[in-house]
């Protein structure tokens, strides 16, 4: 792992190398209409971040002049698109959003997205206010490629927690649990199927699942692979234990058709007030507590992922924009990301709950619990979250299938399979295709 000291170091040598970045607008004036009438094409993953983007575009467009056509996609189907048109090397877009968790080392292998260290420390570019130093140390670790190449700038961090319905807790009186144990004796203890009533659920629809499974993993102080991304972890004795949790709570605690649950399924069950506990991003809190569409406005609670039995941690997910090199508008795609990533642009992000910020400045600002409709226990939970998240998935090309393959043992587990039988055949199947990547 990184230390935010380290990068922060070598990100300052890396831009402050003239033969990186020369001199180029050493004595230039920072101007956000240096590109005004020029129109770019931004291609944005379908979540709650793409929604807050969305809903402040025309303000960048006032601020620069700069025309943007965006469109949201659904993440199963914006993924394969953008890999497809990068790596076709004629992108109908100059700004991507995309999940570094997910396409990180194939765009960064592929070398299709600009290096962005030479616009960060162009005074012409990159506004005075912008603060790189500002981003969080897990935000620049994922920002950054292991040969030092920053090719994207962080949009969000997205960490998980368990919402639980208060109401249903108080009626059982239950308290929030502390430990993974105590949140599979609490589902027990909540189950009540003949009522229509569940005590947990979480994704278990293949690919989708996996960061369940490592949430639970983490409780073990163990990642899927080796911090070299060379050796697979997946079939330890830890790894194991967090398959036997996940199929307890899935099989035994959650809705009939979980196998078949993506996020939007859970969120839709949980809203509907049938669910004691759901794990996932803190990003989907926005719905929960729209009466439009939530029946237990008045009763969601936020706790943190309880601890396993060697740790306590909770993955984060991080979300990013990048330039394609083969776009013909770089320097007002730039702007686009420069001002996607700012401060202002963060908070925002926390306000509407769309996940939390990548930069360490949000949580200081005085406005924040203020402006934010989420309120106290959601904001402690979040900044209790952001200290104690690690990378929910591996940093390694074939991650998609990665997530194909473990996610099938996991869909399962919850059929009833053996978690040391469906994870050692898992491991046996993916060790090849891994093998193969790092050839490569």
């Amino acid at each position: 792992m990184i230390g935010r000291r380290t990068l922060l170091a070598t990100t300052a040598a890396m831009l402050a190398t003239p033969a990186i970045v020369g001199r180029v607008g050493a004595q230039s004036t920072f101007d956000w209409k240096r590109c005004k009438g020029q129109t770019i094409v931004v291609s944005l993953t379908k979540n709650p971040r793409a929604d807050n983007l969305q809903a402040h575009q025309k303000e960048f467009e006032a601020l620069t002049g700069i025309r943007v056509e965006s469109e949201q996609m659904p993440e199963q189907q914006q993924r394969p698109k953008m890999v497809m048109e990068l790596a076709s090397g004629n992108p109908s877009f100059d700004v991507t959003h995309y999940s570094l968790h997910v396409s990180k080392r194939v765009v960064g292998v592929g070398h299709w997205l600009e290096d962005l260290r030479p616009y960060l420390a162009n005074q012409a570019l990159t506004a005075p206010e912008y603060d790189w130093a500002d981003m969080s140390a897990g935000a620049l670790r994922a920002a950054t490629q292991p040969d030092g190449r920053i090719d994207s700038l962080p949009v969000e961090t997205d960490v998980w927690l368990v919402y639980y319905n208060k109401q249903i807790f108080a009626d059982r009186g239950l308290a929030f649990p502390q430990t993974f144990d105590e949140m599979l004796a609490t589902a027990r203890k909540i189950n009540d199927p003949a009522n229509g009533i569940y005590g947990f659920v979480a994704r278990g629809v293949k690919n989708a699942n996996v960061p369940v499974w490592t949430s639970l993993l983490l409780g073990q102080d163990q990642e899927t692979v080796t911090p070299d991304g060379r050796t697979l972890l997946t079939d330890t004795p830890e790894a194991i234990w967090a398959g036997g949790m996940y199929k307890s709570l899935l099989r035994e605690y959650a809705p009939p058709g979980v196998v078949g649950f993506n996020w939007n399924e859970c969120q839709t069950s949980f809203m509907q007030g049938k669910i004691g506990m759901w794990l996932d991003g803190v990003g989907f809190t926005p719905p929960l507590l729209d009466p439009k569409v939530s029946k237990i406005v008045d009763r969601v609670g936020f706790g943190l992922l309880p601890a396993g039995p060697k740790g306590h941690f909770c993955p984060v997910f991080t979300d990013a924009v990048g330039i394609p090199v083969k776009s013909k508008a770089k320097e007002a795609a730039y702007l686009y990301c420069q001002w996607a990533t700012g401060k202002q642009m963060a908070l925002n992000m926390v306000n509407l709950g769309g996940g939390a910020s990548p930069r360490t400045s949000t949580y200081g600002d005085p406005t924040l619990l203020k402006s934010s409709p989420f309120g106290q226990e959601w904001l402690t939970t979040l900044l209790a979250s952001v200290k104690i998240a690690r990378p929910g998935l591996p940093e390694i090309v074939p991650v998609t299938e990665f997530r194909d393959v473990m996610g099938i043992a996991l869909t399962n587990m919850i059929g009833g399979a053996d978690p040391a039988t469906e994870l050692k055949k898992a491991t046996d199947t993916f060790k090849p295709i891994l093998e193969q990547s790092l050839r490569t």
